[in-house]
């Protein structure tokens, strides 16, 4: 028993010894106590839903009537060109508005944003109807109808803007550009199905007032959900690293870092010049297949195939960067993908009786171009860190929306009018489009090339995150490691 309890007291002693000799600290790590509250919540997918189905009804509100434009035009009583300014005050309002919209979003924060804006497209909403009234005693009011219409332009950049925010706030750092991506492309889906939509139920300019009911109702809802559903701007604990410094940096003073980052630069210039072309594609498509005899039918179906392609192009891809982080090899890969397809398009769309070649070039120009997006937008994010979400992917818009107009007042400027098309289906006013196609193809061939030479840059965001969760601490002089995983619930 002596024995036995000589072992025991000098068992003790030897451990008493090694643990004087190792330095265990008695207060928690700070880092390592704070990387176990990263964790993920299952409300996040509900906040990206509600963001989707504002983004979708957006989209629908700003194309209501150009799929109808005749139709419209003969109810309101006015002239298309001013039809087609109740979707071009979109463009108008986005550009002024735009700062003050990421200085929101990086300042008050996602929730104050996204309700405003569900509440703004919800006025728009009912505004439109009220100029549209049911019964023949009323006369319908384009400028009622306008007003609604620039309240849900209003809301446009409040939505659009949100995407990138939200992943970052909510979302872990393998399944930010997949949320990013589904958020995004929300937008042109409800495109799509306002090309759907608005030709099936406005079979007579008499059922104007229907269509703005089928769009009310869904902007009114999501407005509830909004307002009831998100209850805070980012979950009580973040998600990764990034997010508990999401726009740090002062509006003004991110701005600035924005403004001196060269990689930023170069992508803000040649992605603003691929979104360009995109608006360009989008706006100009009808009238140039047109002059070669293809119909109005077969142009929606190529705008269609172009969102659909498009849509499962930046699935595919969102999912591959999530897994791989490998956000400059897929967008230069994909910006020069998408400027082989735009050359093909300026070739292809001139052919006559080529429908199966026009419809295979607008499903890959969609299905490169498209699936760009969202994957450029996180890159954005990641050269210009800790610089705020919305600042970086805010100003690209801008310069995307910017570009759009000086892109289509130049495209429009180098038609030249034909005297003659015999297979022509555009009416009064023939226009050729040959050399605008080779002008569009040549710019976004030029902004590609400087993209994929000139664009260099570190994973700035990740980085930070590699370095929190398996960082370097500098501690008497000594450098040690701290292996820690992050928790996710």
């Amino acid at each position: 028993m002596e024995d036995g309890g000589e072992a025991a007291s000098s068992s003790s002693s030897e451990v008493q010894s090694v643990c004087s000799r190792v330095d265990v600290p008695r207060i928690p790590n700070p880092e390592l106590k704070r990387l176990l509250f990263f964790k993920v919540y299952k409300r996040r997918w509900f906040v990206l839903l509600v963001l989707c189905l504002l983004n979708c009804s957006n989209a629908t509100l700003w194309l209501t009537f150009a799929p109808v434009a005749d139709q419209s035009a003969q109810y309101l009583i006015v002239s298309l060109e001013e039809i087609n300014w109740l979707s071009l005050v979109y463009m108008v309002v986005a550009i002024p508005l735009s700062f003050g919209t990421t200085w929101m979003l990086d300042t008050l924060g996602l929730r104050i944003t996204l309700i405003l804006g569900s509440w703004l497209n919800m006025f728009g909403a009912l505004v439109r109807f009220c100029g549209t009234p049911l019964g023949e005693t009323f006369e319908p009011q384009y400028p009622v109808v306008m007003l609604g219409q620039t309240l849900g332009a209003i809301a446009q950049p409040l939505i659009i803007f949100t995407p990138t925010k939200l992943a970052a706030l909510w979302f872990p750092d393998h399944q930010r550009a997949t949320a990013n991506m589904i958020a995004s492309m929300s937008n042109p889906l409800g495109i799509l199905l306002a090309n759907v939509i608005s030709p099936m139920i406005v079979e007579s300019p008499s059922h104007i007032p229907t269509l703005l009911i089928v769009y009310m109702v869904p902007a009114c809802i999501i407005c509830f959900l909004a307002t009831v559903g998100i209850r805070s701007s980012a979950p009580p604990t973040p998600p990764s690293a990034s997010a508990e410094t999401s726009g740090s940096e002062p509006f003004v003073q991110g701005l600035k870092l924005l403004l001196k980052n060269k990689a930023y630069l170069v992508l803000l210039l040649c992605f603003g010049s691929g979104i360009a072309v995109f608006t360009c594609f989008s706006t100009l498509l009808e009238q140039i297949l047109c002059v070669q005899g293809y119909t109005n039918d077969f142009a929606g179906v190529c705008g269609a195939l172009f969102i659909v392609f498009g849509i499962v192009g930046a699935g595919a891809l969102g999912l591959f960067v999530d897994k791989t982080k490998k956000f400059i090899e897929a967008t230069k890969i994909n910006m020069s993908l998408t400027a082989l397809a735009c050359i093909a398009f300026s070739v292809v769309s001139q052919m006559r009786q080529q429908k199966a070649a026009v419809a295979a070039v607008c499903s890959l120009f969609g299905f490169f171009g498209f699936s760009i997006y969202p994957v450029a937008m996180e890159l954005s994010v990641e050269c210009s860190y800790p610089v705020g979400e919305a600042s970086s992917a805010g100003l690209i818009f801008i310069s995307g929306q910017v570009q759009s107009v000086l892109y289509i007042i130049l495209l429009q400027g180098l038609t030249k009018r034909l005297a003659d098309s015999p297979l022509s289906t555009c009416g009064n006013a023939i226009l050729s489009w040959r050399v605008p196609l080779m002008v569009m193809a040549g710019l976004c061939s030029f902004f590609t090339c400087c993209l994929v030479i000139f664009f260099h840059t570190r994973y700035r965001r990740l980085e930070a995150e590699e370095q929190a969760t398996y960082g370097t601490k500098q501690s008497n002089g000594t450098t040690t490691s701290e292996h820690t995983p992050s928790v996710e619930s």
